[in-house]
């Protein structure tokens, strides 16, 4: 997918966009918003896809809000974008058609907390750093960590995971239930809070990973776990990639249960040094995580130091002290803006794939010699305890020949994967970004997914132009 084929799939405002804008700024008044700054802010802004701006931002407080505003633009075939904080990598929040983006942000609330049973139900805009902020007195957490401090129904529409998915899986596993306002106005709720059933469809994994295609939820009940009595976290250097990629390999197959293990290859390194003044081996580095008793996180750590050891790695250098464990994984989270520093004025193409780990070291290791080979900068990190690793490609936007080069590595490093028996997406979801590749994951599949979207949004106004090419 290029930026070329985004461009053109712009299309005017449906007919009946102008009706429902005008009749939600009757009713909603100062909360309808038309500004071009505020549309502007509520497209695409992440990376280097071009913003598509709505015709109009409504800021929802209420569920019933919610269901008022789509019955409204159900009947006038006005599209709806839901949107959190806009931290969304694959235009999944651009208007390709106009219309109305939703903001979710106001709905903000805990609307149960189930300490006993280890769950809370939220609103879809409060985001993961408030909630576990708003926990953290009762000794629990939620896990799920992408980096961005993003939004819940936001990281549950689009699949996300992070840092921690190695140990407490993705929102995919978190997610025990939602309430989703569907195109026609109905409200439905997929599940109580029982941890398990056998009672119907899934409707809850339809909805978590839609990206706003098939409802837009408006709660979600999640699992939450006790906050560990001891928590280690550090770095191990290795001389290159292929060794940590092994290591990881190795520590995932002999069932250490690590947090988190966090691969950042000797270019990621270098921008972290530069941007967050973190004192790192300029080497490949693991940031490993291990969470457990003081005593079972003692012996996780010898057991890793061997390992790493064995692959020509380390020292393994960890620490419990809050502060050393904060500032590191702060480096991590702040690895996009540290990736600028690599080649100042650029801008940031940032993009992941998938795969088993037990193919992880020969896919990087082809990754990077497909970015020497086509002169690109490109620094890699990632998930890798599950095979999930990204590539920040750093070029010249206005530079056309640049671009194409970028594009067609993205290509490769898509289809390159999926050799692997992995997915073009580990995490960023597909939006406008990745949809030129789903036919080739996903084969008759899709066709499947299409049925589904025509039967729950026969107008196609929930985020169209998302996940499916256009027909």
């Amino acid at each position: 997918m290029t930026l070329a084929d985004i461009r053109r799939e712009i299309s005017a405002p449906r007919p009946g966009t102008a009706t429902a804008v005008a009749l939600l700024k009757q009713r909603f008044g100062e909360r309808l918003v038309t500004g071009e700054d505020v549309r502007r802010a509520h497209g695409h802004t992440r990376t280097y896809i071009p913003n598509q701006m709505p015709d109009a931002v409504f800021f929802a407080e209420t569920e019933e809000e919610v269901r008022d505003v789509v019955l409204v633009c159900h009947e006038h075939g006005c599209p709806i974008i839901a949107f959190g904080v806009g931290s969304s990598l694959e235009g999944h929040v651009n208007a390709p058609s106009g219309g109305l983006s939703l903001d979710l942000s106001r709905m903000d609330r805990i609307l149960q907390l189930n300490a006993e049973d280890f769950d809370v139900t939220v609103e879809p805009g409060i985001t993961r750093e408030a909630l576990n902020a708003q926990l953290r007195d009762t000794g629990l957490f939620f896990p799920i960590d992408p980096g961005a401090n993003a939004s819940l129904g936001g990281m549950a529409a689009t699949r996300a995971s992070g840092t921690s998915a190695v140990r407490y899986g993705t929102m995919r596993d978190n997610v025990i239930g939602v309430t989703a306002v569907m195109a026609d106005g109905r409200i439905i709720r997929t599940a109580r809070r029982a941890k398990k059933t056998s009672a119907g469809y899934d409707l809850t994994r339809l909805l978590v990973g839609s990206e706003g295609t098939l409802g837009i939820i408006t709660r979600l009940n999640l699992k939450l776990y006790g906050i560990p009595d001891t928590i280690l976290s550090g770095v191990c250097p290795f001389p290159d990639v292929r060794q940590a990629c092994d290591a990881v390999i190795q520590t995932v197959q002999s069932g250490i249960p690590v947090a988190r293990i966090e691969l950042l290859d000797a270019e990621a390194i270098e921008a972290s040094i530069a941007y967050s003044k973190i004192d790192l081996p300029r080497s490949p580095c693991l940031f490993v995580e291990l969470h457990g008793s003081a005593a079972s996180v003692a012996e996780q750590a010898e057991f890793f130091a061997a390992i790493a050891e064995e692959n020509g790695g380390g020292p393994f250098a960890g620490s419990t002290r809050t502060e050393e464990r904060a500032k590191l994984w702060k480096a991590r989270h702040d690895f996009y803006w540290a990736s600028l520093t690599l080649r100042p004025g650029a801008q940031a193409i940032a993009t992941d794939v998938c795969v088993p780990v037990s193919s992880l070291s020969d896919c990087i290791a082809e990754t990077q010699a497909d970015i020497a080979e086509n002169g690109l900068i490109g620094p890699i990190v990632g998930h890798v305890g599950d095979g999930n690793f990204h590539v920040t490609l750093l070029l010249d936007q206005d530079n056309e020949e640049e671009v194409e080069r970028a594009e067609a590595f993205i290509a490769r490093l898509s289809l390159r994967a999926l050799r692997f028996d992995g997915t073009c997406t580990g995490e960023h979801g597909v939006g406008q970004g990745k949809r030129g590749y789903l036919e080739d994951e996903l084969g008759e599949a899709l066709g499947v997914m299409r049925q589904i979207k025509q039967v729950l949004d026969p107008k196609n106004i929930l985020n169209p132009g998302k996940i499916f090419m256009p027909a």
